[in-house]
């Protein structure tokens, strides 16, 4: 078996930089393809590797959705399992919001902010 990984009390990404951002700007839809490319205990160091950084928890999410719970528990233990649940437990994430990356912005419909009149306390 082929291993990227690196142990993983490591806070080094378990796999190579250019897997890494193939897997980031994969769109939802061929995730799942790419995902299974990666050998299972990686997987799991992955999807662990990307739920401690709140900017790839959806991501997180999407990769421990395709491991086995023992695999998720051998390399994260308690986070492991709380990881496997959230991932069987989260909304398939749509295609709009995966194509662009981003999240939608709205913005502002009136004054963000009115300054206070000045006043004169000067007498002459």
């Amino acid at each position: 078996m082929t291993s990227y990984g690196l142990n993983a009390s490591d806070d080094v990404c378990p796999v190579p930089e250019s897997l890494f951002g193939q897997l980031y700007r994969t769109h939802a839809q061929g995730l799942p393809e790419l995902v299974e490319t990666i050998p299972s205990q990686t997987r799991a160091m992955l999807a662990l590797f990307c739920y401690r950084r709140a900017h790839l928890q959806a991501l997180s999410l999407a990769i421990a959705s395709t491991c086995d719970e023992n695999d998720l528990l051998d390399a994260g233990g308690r986070a492991g399992a709380v990881l496997f649940e959230l991932s069987r437990k989260a909304e398939k994430p749509t295609i709009a919001a995966s194509e662009s990356g981003r999240r939608k912005i709205s913005l502002s419909r009136g004054p963000l902010w009115t300054p206070a009149p000045l006043e004169d306390d000067y007498e002459d």
